[in-house]
């Protein structure tokens, strides 16, 4: 089954050492769209990187390999993801936050297609 449609792509780029209430941070925000219902999440971990300081992290230094650049990637649409912000803002101290609209192209086995469990049986 195919699913075709326009969504929102949320990008939030962070360290890997980055917390929020004494957990990483991107687990934190990882659980908080899984709690809010979003339709997905992943987590990417870079090779090298910079940010706001200028410092290299890097996989090839040993001491700043436990501050490996992340992007968590979260698509939904535009009003779920735009639900998400708030919670974000409290989240993410330091980072950079992208939006930008995509066309989704999902294939999913059998059953009703949809991009959020509450869409009803559009897109099927």
């Amino acid at each position: 089954m195919r699913i075709e449609g326009e969504a929102q792509l949320l990008r939030i780029f962070i360290g890997e050492s980055d917390r929020w209430e004494g957990r990483p941070l991107y687990e934190a925000i990882v659980g908080k769209a899984r709690e809010l219902g979003l339709a997905g999440a992943t987590v990417l971990r870079g090779l090298a990187g910079f940010g706001a300081h200028s410092r290299i992290h890097t996989s090839k230094i040993l001491r700043l390999s436990e501050d490996l650049p992340l992007v968590v990637e979260i698509v939904d649409r535009a009003e779920r993801i735009e639900e998400f912000l708030p919670h974000l803002d409290a989240m993410v101290e330091e980072g950079m936050v992208t939006l930008e609209t995509v066309q989704i192209i999902a294939y999913r086995s059998g059953g009703q297609a949809r991009l959020h469990p509450d869409e009803g049986s559009e897109g099927t």
